[in-house]
């Protein structure tokens, strides 16, 4: 393989910032000068659309690029950020689920994709399960980022997600790694806040990313325009967040792979 960082991005937990610090992520490290490659793994297609794309616009998405269905080059298409790719969900990924059980070496199809790409960084939204899709994601990857929101309940759910990640780095990928959890939704001025960061600093020590992606009006709405939070407002706290959020990215994995 290739020399590149393959992150996926899960939390079987839905609606906790997973989806926007992707395209955030991918469009903050692209103004880096990395090539990135955006892999959109939900049926729901919230990557997607948030980067802007209708269904019209797809002749090729994840579901083809996973079962090899076409050239793997096809299912990629560029995104108005330059150096920013994506490869587009369609519904039809909800079969994937059901096509890949009975399938030979099912946990690696993603991983066998994606093996002569070239890119710098790969992110991979992965659906809100722990299903066959999020196992092939992990397989694939080097590491994972899990997006913690900082609400009531924040950490239900975290152990059996450990539980999946301790199963697949044991028994299939042994290189796969945490690289980081975010705190998503953060309002420091709440005790809930506060209470939820401690929680996340004592059950992930260092794990824990410094920076904290606050509750921003800006970053909810840019989603709804098909817009990353740097084409919707640049100068935004939750712009300002991600920004030093993949920066850190970049540092912490420039200190694991010296």
């Amino acid at each position: 393989m290739l020399n590149k960082k393959i992150i996926s991005l899960v939390n079987q937990k839905g609606g906790v910032g997973k989806t926007t610090s992707v395209i955030n992520i991918g469009f903050s490290l692209a103004s880096l000068r990395h090539k990135v490659l955006i892999i959109d793994l939900d049926a729901q297609g919230n990557a997607s659309s948030g980067i802007g794309v209708t269904k019209q616009d797809i002749e090729y998405s994840s579901y083809d690029f996973i079962m090899g269905s076409v050239d793997v080059n096809k299912c990629i298409y560029s995104t108005r950020k330059e150096g920013l790719s994506i490869i587009y969900a369609s519904s039809n990924l909800s079969g994937a689920e059901i096509e890949l059980v009975n399938s030979k070496n099912r946990e690696f199809f993603l991983k066998e994709r994606l093996e002569n790409l070239n890119y710098d960084y790969i992110l991979i939204d992965c659906p809100p399960s722990l299903g066959l899709l999020t196992v092939n994601a992990l397989t694939a990857s080097n590491y994972i980022i899990i997006p913690v929101q900082a609400e009531y309940y924040a950490l239900e759910g975290l152990s059996q997600l450990l539980e999946t990640f301790k199963a697949v780095k044991n028994s299939i990928n042994p290189d796969l790694s945490i690289l980081g959890v975010i705190l998503t939704m953060y309002d420091k001025r709440t005790t809930l806040g506060n209470q939820i960061l401690d929680e996340i600093n004592k059950y992930f020590g260092d794990l824990t990313f410094n920076t904290k992606i606050p509750r921003n009006i800006r970053l909810a709405e840019a989603p709804s325009f098909g817009l990353s939070i740097y084409e919707h407002d640049k100068w935004s706290k939750g712009a300002r967040a991600y920004k030093a959020l993949s920066k850190e990215i970049e540092q912490r994995l420039d200190h694991l792979n010296k």
